[in-house]
């Protein structure tokens, strides 16, 4: 089984009992000299980078819009829960967006320092006159600014 990394996974020293993939956005994130050495010892043993193809790009993007995450997913993201979902993988992660839509999608996780997330739908709601909104930052109707609210 192969393990798709998070940036975070870069950041401490974790057990390995599997093969280790990430993204070239994953590596990109990487600033700090601690987790920039990390990502070298682990690409010495063997730690692959791989990028997911645009169809499992729009199955992720589809799956996050229908739990309400998909307005707080970055691109690195999207592309690590895409190929997780191509490769049959466990993400190892700590960000709940990521966790939660890895559950919609079947794909199993593995927190690495926080609790597992409960998956939750989420929805928009405007702060102002508490309409719910399919989307954006801004309610259509009032102006006032939107807030993710649990299902």
């Amino acid at each position: 089984m192969m393990v798709v990394c998070d940036a975070s996974f870069f950041f401490g020293e974790y057990p390995l009992d599997a093969g280790l993939v990430t993204t070239p956005e994953v590596v990109s994130e990487l600033r700090d000299l601690g987790s920039k050495c990390r990502f070298d010892l682990l690409r010495e043993q063997g730690l692959t980078i791989a990028s997911p193809n645009p169809g499992s790009i729009s199955r992720v993007k589809r799956a996050a819009a229908s739990s309400g995450d998909l307005g707080v997913l970055s691109e690195t993201d999207i592309g690590l829960l895409a190929l997780a979902d191509e490769i049959n993988g466990v993400i190892a992660t700590d960000d709940f967006a990521i966790q939660n839509v890895a559950a919609v999608l079947g794909v199993a996780t593995r927190p690495i320092l926080q609790r597992k997330a409960k998956k939750r739908q989420w929805k928009l709601v405007c702060t102002g006159c508490l309409r719910e909104v399919e989307s954006g930052s801004d309610c259509p109707v009032c102006g006032a600014s939107l807030k993710r609210r649990n299902k």
